[in-house]
């Protein structure tokens, strides 16, 4: 029995995803690695960009069956004779942010073992498929096919395709890993600049709504694009290291270990929840401005917008030009999202981590305390730079935890501890989004005028920095006792298959950037622009 157990573990490791199969050669450029995560980020990344579906799905049957509003939830998802409401389709987006989390907790440790090949080639089958099967569902009028193929198969493909390129960036680049996880992290931020006006785009050129053709069509691409970033993926020997460097000395007391530390002893160390307590706290107050981004400009400045006192005044053109205002603010918080990302993990390699997020929560609590300021003095300039600034700290915070995590507990295991990390996320997705959203209305229901609801809310938003900014301040590195013992790391690299990666760390991954380079970069590069100038042309309704 035992040897056909081997046999078979042999069979299936050394078949085309196995992780030994991407061992890189010696003429492989370790460059070429981050256009591999950016193609399956960018396509993840259409998360953010997913609200574009709501209204056309809102609007898809002609005439609907009489008795809709009064029939319940569970007839709701099986009837194709009433309209869906915007609360019913949007649960698609809590769904794949949810099943974000939890796949990447569940499935994290099995993607250190299986290899960054096979976990991205089933995150395209998830979410590429997924989506394709939503677009059945609405083409078919189920909303419960909606929710199980984009949420919750989507969300598994989420996931896997978040956490999957981090093991491999962080052991390309030790010399760089904040710029490395930026960079793959930064297309998540992305995704939605370049997804929402192809799904818009897409509507419009298919009859009706056009809302199940372009999801199909947009389930392909992305099942196609995020096969190719699988199959770019190559993992370096155990070993290697970029010519010419070698680790830093940290003198015992450096916050950047070059020890181990194994999944199940990471997660129960006092420094996981510390991480984890930071990142949730940072993204609830950035998430709850995205969140909210819009409608906070529109009932903060109003008709001030455009220079005019009353609401009343205004013609039917000036409240869509607020409108379209309001609609620029969405595209340059999608910009800054993405270019904080890069922006913040690539400067956390010359400062430190601890010292980023110190920057993020100090710099955050004076931005917040100061935003409901430029409301009352009618400056919308400085809130929109305020708001910008923000979202370059909440999408930093994404792309800065996994290098923090890699200096914290080693590299052996990294994807898999930012996989249950995550967790911080799906909780911070629900957290800030209910909360201003609430406090809104609450205050709304007792007589707050329109203009000053968000103030309590904003101030609140800078009592939770100072929480993370003192969680910050206690994150140590960890105990002795927790690190691998030699024998353990010997067991791990072992799961990993690493005893069978025939490499030579000293040449591999030598090769010339080239042409081949060129054009991984380029085809990644110039969807970004497309999406980066789209942005930025809407973002021009706000100057």
């Amino acid at each position: 029995m035992s040897a056909t157990s081997d046999a078979m573990r042999g069979g299936i490791a050394s078949g085309w995803l196995a992780r030994e199969r991407t061992v890189a050669g010696p003429g492989f450029n370790r460059w070429l690695v981050p256009p591999a995560a950016l193609a399956i980020h960018l396509s993840i990344g259409m998360a953010y960009g997913f609200s574009v579906f709501w209204l056309p799905m809102t609007r898809l049957v002609a005439n609907p069956a009489s008795g809709c509003t009064q029939s319940g939830w569970l007839s709701e998802l099986f009837t194709a004779s009433c309209n869906w409401t915007v609360p019913q389709v949007s649960l698609t987006f809590t769904l794949f942010i949810a099943m974000l989390g939890i796949s990447a907790a569940i499935w994290g440790g099995w993607l250190e073992h299986a290899g960054p090949r096979k976990a991205g080639f089933i995150a395209a089958l998830c979410w590429g498929g997924g989506m394709f099967l939503g677009g059945i569902g609405v083409a078919i009028h189920q909303l419960w096919l909606v929710w199980l193929g984009t949420g919750i198969l989507g969300g598994v493909g989420q996931g896997l395709g978040y956490i999957t390129p981090v093991s491999s960036l962080i052991k390309w680049f030790p010399d760089r890993r904040g710029m490395a996880t930026g960079f793959a992290i930064m297309g998540y931020g992305g995704g939605a600049m370049i997804g929402a006006p192809l799904a818009v785009w897409l509507m419009h050129h298919f009859p009706g709504e056009g809302v199940a053709p372009a999801m199909m069509v947009m389930g392909a691409l992305y099942f196609l694009a995020m096969s190719a970033g699988a199959f770019g993926f190559r993992v370096p020997p155990t070993g290697w290291q970029p010519a010419g460097w070698s680790p830093p000395e940290t003198h015992g007391k450096a916050m950047i270990t070059h020890r181990h530390v194994h999944l199940e002893k990471a997660w129960k160390t006092p420094q996981f929840w510390l991480i984890w307590a930071v990142l949730c706290l940072n993204v609830t107050a950035g998430i709850a401005v995205i969140s909210m981004a819009s409608p906070m400009l529109q009932d903060i400045f109003g008709a001030r917008l455009l220079g005019v006192d009353s609401v009343a005044a205004l013609s039917a053109a000036q409240k869509a030009a607020i409108v379209a205002a309001a609609a620029g603010l969405v595209g340059l918080i999608s910009l800054f999202n993405s270019l904080g990302r890069i922006g913040w993990a690539s400067l956390s390699d010359f400062i430190g981590r601890k010292n980023t997020y110190y920057t993020f929560f100090v710099l955050g609590i004076l931005v917040y305390v100061l935003l409901p300021t430029w409301g009352h003095l009618g400056i919308p300039a400085l809130f929109v730079v305020s708001i910008c600034i923000i979202l370059t700290m909440y999408g930093g915070g994404f792309s800065t935890v996994p290098a923090y995590l890699a200096d914290i507990f080693g590299t052996q295991m990294v994807g898999a501890i930012h996989g249950r990390l995550i967790t911080a996320w799906s909780a911070a997705g629900i957290i800030g989004p209910v909360l201003i959203a609430n406090l809104r209305q609450f205050q709304l229901a007792h007589g707050v005028v329109r203009n000053d609801v968000y103030d309590l809310t904003l101030y609140i938003m800078a009592g939770l920095l100072f929480a993370g900014l003192v969680c910050n301040y206690f994150v140590r590195p960890v105990k002795d006792a927790h690190y691998m013992t030699d024998e353990e790391l010997a067991r791990e690299s072992s799961l990993q298959h690493e005893d069978r990666i025939a490499g030579d760390p000293a040449h591999a991954a030598r090769g010339a950037f080239g042409g081949g380079g060129m054009l991984a970069w380029l085809a990644v590069g110039v969807p970004f622009l497309i999406g980066l100038y789209i942005a930025l042309e809407k973002a021009a309704a706000l100057f």
